[in-house]
């Protein structure tokens, strides 16, 4: 005759979204009404198994992983809602979409809009998420830019993409192109930038950082190489800019560091005047974008320029049709 505990045990299978999720996370999205406690506890007598084996809270699942446990209220899915997001917020989010997919989300985030959020900053594209999600399932960002940077931004469905997405992103395993307006023109007219950054430990900004020597405390080594893609006669520039490290404001040290600052950059200023007339919001777009999608192909794209840009092009008498393939000047 069986155990009656036997016949009481329930197996669920790890879904493709939650491959690399911890056990204790797996346990809270499925069954929100178990509490930690309760999960300890049941790991700690064996109760809970994963493909048979003892398993503890921060063990790792794989998509297909069979999970052994006992009976547990029903799970109960996240809910949707898009009604917690301002409609406002829902249509400025819907219309920053240049990618969609079951997987990924690509957005063009406008200029002074924060990713995420604080104190100060009550209005964020990570608070605007819940308006995406699908059967309850929030995405997730994978990556950030700063709050006056526009251009592309990554965001995943589930937590596989988010993993595997953070990877590429870390590991370098892209192509990324800025564009940027910069006060004057670079000498050489292309090249690389190296240096080490620090934190700027003076002031109340905490994100600034300078340059500094290898041997700092916290120093970070930092490397962007630059096209110039125009020449406004000497008074500005258009650049493409590609961030071969990934540190804060990398590209706005940089540009600085070449004594031709970023228009419109108030954090990293150098000698030379802006030119009169031009926009004064920061000119730093992220342009371009190639990444291995979670599924495996190549993703490839671009996000258009913001207004502030077009004026300034127009009135510095640059023509972005010029750069036809912003990947060109790195390929």
């Amino acid at each position: 005759m069986s155990d009656p505990a036997e016949r009481e045990v329930q197996l669920r299978q790890v879904g493709s979204e939650d491959d690399g999720a911890r056990v204790d996370r797996w346990f809270k999205r499925h069954f929100p009404d178990l509490s930690y406690i309760q999960l300890e506890k049941l790991l700690r007598s064996g109760q809970v198994r994963v493909n048979g084996g003892r398993a503890k809270a921060g063990d790792r699942l794989s998509a297909g992983a069979e999970i052994r446990g006992p009976p547990l209220p029903a799970p109960r899915a996240a809910p949707d809602k898009p009604g917690a997001v301002p409609s406002r917020d829902r249509d400025a989010l819907r219309d920053m979409i240049v990618y969609e997919d079951d997987r990924v989300v690509v957005l063009n985030k406008p200029p002074g809009l924060a990713v995420q959020g604080g104190t100060r900053t009550p209005r964020h594209v990570d608070g605007m998420l819940d308006a995406l999600a699908i059967n309850g399932q929030r995405p997730r960002l994978v990556h950030r830019l700063d709050r006056d940077t526009s251009g592309l931004l990554v965001i995943a469905r589930d937590l596989a993409a988010t993993t595997k997405l953070g990877e590429a992103f870390r590991s370098r395993d892209l192509l990324k192109v800025y564009w940027a307006v910069v006060i004057g023109a670079p000498k050489p007219l292309t090249g690389q930038v190296r240096c080490w950054l620090v934190k700027d430990a003076k002031g109340s900004d905490r994100e600034k950082v300078r340059r500094g020597a290898q041997n700092e405390d916290g120093a970070l080594h930092a490397i962007s190489d630059y096209v110039t893609l125009s020449n406004a006669g000497g008074r500005a520039a258009w650049v493409a800019l590609r961030p071969v490290t990934g540190r804060t404001h990398q590209l706005r040290v940089h540009m600085t560091e070449l004594g031709t600052p970023i228009l419109g950059d108030v954090k990293y200023t150098g000698d030379r005047p802006a030119p009169e007339g031009l926009p004064r919001k920061l000119h730093l777009h992220a342009r371009a974008l190639a990444l291995p999608h979670p599924d495996g192909r190549l993703l490839r794209l671009t996000a258009p320029i913001p207004t502030h840009f077009k004026e300034t092009f127009e009135a510095l008498g640059f023509d972005e049709r010029e750069a036809r393939d912003a990947f060109e000047p790195f390929t």
